[in-house]
């Protein structure tokens, strides 16, 4: 028996990796956020699979249908949304499966931001205009950022900075980023990436909050500030470049 953590993609359903879809047919239990997980993604499960949304459960209740499929000698598709290195809660559900002694297994998937970035067709990583990606998230309601994870100081960089679970404070991260990337920097908010009902906003940390507001968007959504978004005048990369030793 093994729990297998799955990456669910960022929204569309054809976004999930070959081998999650398999792992998602050959397993007995599926345990999914509904709010968060393409509902098509279940008709990949076996026809009599036992299916449980935990977005309502807590993490004592996730950890009885884990303990009880373990019990059962059932494996268990485990889907987390886009991709569960970032921001799903899967460290702590691997702590308890270790203390526990039950098996488990991660498979990858595609994270929000790069259907965001995709959606905006640009390369977060431009020649000599950007080379540095910080993923992060603001406190709020969740639990706190570790000291020197905070906006200012993470802004020092300026480097491209992709913001999760934060844009109903987009006001606050304008304030935020604004000392540090100036109020003409390349902003841009991608929500329900990859989804049929995709929303793209795009302006400067100056203008973006206002489309924010004005769109309604409260969450599912990614926030990138940069100078990347609006890259136009660079040198080619020299991954192919003819001076290149092979």
């Amino acid at each position: 028996m093994t729990v297998h953590f799955i990456g669910a993609g960022p929204g569309a359903a054809d976004l999930i990796t070959v081998r999650g879809r398999d792992l998602i047919a050959s397993s007995p239990v599926c345990l999914y956020a509904g709010a968060l997980v393409p509902v098509e993604l279940l008709d990949h499960c076996p026809p009599a699979a036992r299916k449980i949304d935990t977005a309502n459960l807590d993490l004592d209740e996730i950890l009885a249908e884990l303990t009880k499929a373990h019990e059962a000698d059932l494996d268990v598709a485990r889907l987390h949304s886009g991709d569960p290195s970032v921001f799903s809660a899967m460290a702590e559900q691997m702590r308890r499966l270790d203390a526990l002694g039950i098996p488990y297994d991660v498979t990858p998937g595609v994270p929000a931001y790069a259907a965001a970035a995709a959606s905006l067709r640009r390369e977060l990583t431009v020649p000599e205009v950007g080379q540095t990606v910080i993923l992060t998230r603001i406190a709020a309601r969740a639990t706190a950022m570790p000291p020197g994870e905070d906006l200012a100081t993470l802004g020092a960089s300026r480097g491209t900075i992709v913001l999760h679970l934060a844009v109903q404070h987009i006001e606050r991260l304008v304030d935020e980023l604004t000392p540090n990337y100036g109020s003409d920097c390349p902003a841009a908010v991608v929500a329900r990436a990859s989804r049929d009902d995709e929303v793209i906003l795009r302006g400067t940390l100056e203008t973006i909050a206002a489309q924010v507001r004005e769109a309604g968007i409260r969450r599912t959504a990614v926030v990138i500030v940069g100078q990347v978004l609006a890259a136009d005048n660079f040198p080619d990369s020299h991954l192919y470049s003819t001076t290149r030793q092979r």
